[in-house]
Formats: C-alpha cells, sequence, structure tokens
C-alpha cells in the first residue's frame, strides 16, 4: 500500500511539472510574440530551473 502512495504521489508531482513547463513555454510564445523582452528573461529564468 505504501508502494502505491508512493507511485501515486510521484506520478503527481511528475504530472504537476510537466503542466508548469507546458505553462511557461505557452507564456514564453506569448512574451517572445509581444516583444517582451523583461518578461522573456524572466520566462527563461524560471524554465532553468526545470532543466
Amino acid at each position: 500500500m505504501i508502494r502505491n502512495k508512493q507511485q501515486a504521489a510521484k506520478q503527481a508531482s511528475d504530472a504537476h511539472r510537466v503542466n508548469i513547463q507546458r505553462s511557461l513555454e505557452h507564456r514564453l510564445q506569448v512574451a517572445r510574440a509581444n516583444g517582451d523582452e523583461q518578461l522573456i528573461r524572466q520566462l527563461e529564468s524560471e524554465m532553468s530551473y526545470f532543466n
């Protein structure tokens, strides 16, 4: 049972990380389209935490 809980927690954690990465990628695309250099730098910095 503990193993199942650990697996479920890891899957939830992985899914959460993937969702955050997707959101950051989308926000970065929008920032680039709008030419917002400050936001681009900020989002690229945030993305570096996930790589």
